[in-house]
């Protein structure tokens, strides 16, 4: 089966970030005794938006969060992540080829995320990949993170509403994730999911439709 069109998720699948967002986080939540390990957040806090992620901290550390607070703490991220990206990001073996190939067939793509767009943006514009993806998806557009759904329903309602005549249903289009709750997320928007275990041991995975060690192995066709 060849896809009609893929949506990807982008931290831990595009690109590895996550190491990046850990250090964005500490910075801000180390000083108010509300830092976690790195093993808290790959179990806990990864698929998270920033958000859901400054209130789990908040809570576990016992102190309340008001929405105005938590708005600051989400700006105040965002810049510090912007400062980090500066440095260069690295994107996963095959991701940029997959998606060059992908977009060269006409397939539509887009980008379904849990982070800010401001985090999104200017990475794929390092890549020069921007122009790629019809449409994309962020933590600003939806209430909630995954595992909801919402935000992978809302990107494939998009692509079939800009592409009517090529995706006249879901079933073939197809979400790339590498987080249970990515995952969750994109079969409760009744998509068929390939995993790519970049982010999780393929025990985590099982979920998905079809599992990868690399989106090198998709540049072949293979897809299921």
């Amino acid at each position: 089966m060849y896809p009609s069109a893929v949506i990807f998720d982008f931290d831990g699948v595009i690109v590895d970030t996550e190491p990046l967002h850990y250090q964005a986080f500490q910075k801000l939540l180390n000083p108010l005794n509300l830092g976690f390990s790195w093993d808290a957040y790959v179990k806990t806090y990864m698929g998270f938006d920033d958000r859901d992620a400054f209130s789990e901290a908040y809570r576990r550390g016992g102190k309340d969060l008001s929405e105005k607070e938590l708005e600051q703490l989400v700006a105040e991220k965002a810049i510090v992540f912007q400062e980090v990206i500066k440095i260069g990001v690295t994107p996963y073996p095959g991701v940029i080829d997959l998606i060059r190939q992908l977009h060269q067939q006409k397939t539509p793509l887009a980008i379904c995320s849990g982070a800010l767009r401001s985090d999104i943006l200017p990475i794929l514009g390092q890549f020069d990949i921007a122009s790629c993806f019809s449409r994309i998806v962020t933590a600003d557009d939806v209430p909630r993170s995954k595992p909801d759904p919402t935000c992978y329903r809302i990107a494939a309602e998009q692509l079939m509403a800009a592409f009517p005549d090529e995706l006249t249903s879901k079933d073939l289009i197809i979400a790339i994730e590498d987080t249970p709750a990515g995952i969750s997320s994109a079969k409760g928007a009744e998509l068929k999911v390939i995993a790519v275990s970049n982010s999780y041991p393929v025990e985590y995975l099982q979920q998905a439709d079809q599992i990868v060690a690399s989106l090198e192995e998709l540049q072949t066709g293979h897809w299921f």
